[in-house]
């Protein structure tokens, strides 16, 4: 059964996240766009909510007894409510986390998971985006060979990468024997691998970075799931869930802006929000948000639940790329003038929108 209400303990996890994202989040967001990264303290504050850990099993010191995608797309949710730049990299490094707690063998496991459960966790990120027009990310244009030792070979670029020159632990996607595979790197031994700084025009707050791999070479153990194509799919689809996530909170929160302003703003004696034009709007963000909102939280359960989850996270990311732009371009157009200054923080959303639409990976739930 699709169930929509939240269990006790996901409601006060969305509480506590919420109140983290609106308290701490949004008052350092524009500065932290302006610097192209997240404040170290902010990072820190999100690590001990445990935000980091949700995919980590319990037997391996995570904090939920199930790992839960409805409860991952919730706290995703919650925090781009603040900003969605910062929500990224906050939740980046959990995507290496759960990525390994769903795929990762018992060595890879024990190798990498008990430290994402420490006061300072790993930076990690997870690499699928790449630098063409048209990206497909199951058309991977970075590849890895075997090498004549038992090694492999990595080699090719990525693009966008969230907190990657930070970055600790990678887990990169490659063609492997024809197959798209995931592979885990570790940059302080990682020769040929050089990480560039890579502002973009939204998230920047998420300190994104290009990656380019030169013949890098990686122990036999750094692949994960044996090129399974299957773990591939169905990792770019809980990305796809992910991005989601962050869209409806930042749509939410451009929904709440707009509202409270156009209920204040007066013209000709009266608030704009009496006007028709105006009211039907907000109207229509309201109607594309719970749209959005639902598809989300629907392909979410598919997955938590253990069905068939592909297509309805390809729905759910198709209504963010038509709708969160729109909702974002939207906010900006209500504030007139006001919406194309950074005295107000719609149109830093309408930048931050258009790359749920756009990137691949990044973060998984």
């Amino acid at each position: 059964m699709f169930d929509l209400r939240p269990t006790d303990e996901q409601r006060m996890l969305v509480d506590t996240v919420r109140d983290f994202a609106l308290r701490a989040c949004r008052p350092a967001a524009l500065a932290a766009d302006a610097a192209c990264e997240t404040p170290a303290a902010l990072l820190a504050a999100a690590d001990e909510l445990g935000l980091g850990a949700l995919g980590v099993p319990e037997s391996l010191g995570g904090v939920l007894e199930h790992r839960s995608t409805v409860t991952g797309v919730l706290a995703a949710e919650a925090l781009a409510e603040g900003d969605m730049g910062i929500a990224l990299a906050c939740l980046a490094p959990g995507a290496v986390a759960t990525a390994l707690g769903l795929w990762g063998d018992a060595d890879q496991q024990a190798a990498h998971l008990p430290a994402f459960t420490e006061a300072r966790p790993p930076a990690a990120a997870l690499a699928i985006a790449e630098h063409h027009v048209l990206f497909d990310p199951f058309a991977l244009r970075t590849r890895a060979r075997r090498g004549a030792g038992g090694d492999l070979v990595l080699r090719g670029s990525k693009a966008l990468v969230p907190r990657g020159v930070d970055a600790d632990l990678l887990l990169v996607a490659a063609v492997l024997d024809e197959a798209p595979s995931l592979f885990l790197v570790e940059t302080a031994s990682a020769r040929g691998l050089s990480l560039t700084a890579e502002p973009a025009m939204g998230v920047r707050a998420a300190a994104t970075a290009r990656l380019e791999f030169d013949d890098v070479s990686l122990p036999a153990g750094a692949l994960v799931a044996d090129s399974d194509p299957q773990v591939y799919r169905e990792l770019v689809a809980l990305a796809r869930i992910a991005w989601s996530a962050l869209a409806v909170g930042a749509a939410q929160a451009v929904l709440s802006y707009v509202s409270a302003y156009v209920n204040e703003r007066t013209a000709f004696g009266e608030p704009i929000s009496n006007r028709q034009s105006v009211a039907f709007m907000v109207a229509d963000v309201a109607i594309e948000l719970e749209s959005l909102r639902l598809a989300t939280y629907r392909a979410a359960r598919l997955a938590e639940t253990g069905q068939d989850f592909i297509r309805p996270a390809s729905l759910a990311r198709s209504l963010a790329a038509r709708h969160a732009t729109a909702i974002g371009s939207t906010g900006v157009q209500l504030l007139g003038g006001h919406g194309y200054t950074k005295e107000h923080p719609v149109e830093r959303w309408y930048r931050d929108l258009r790359a749920a639409g756009m990137l691949e990976g990044g973060l998984i739930l």
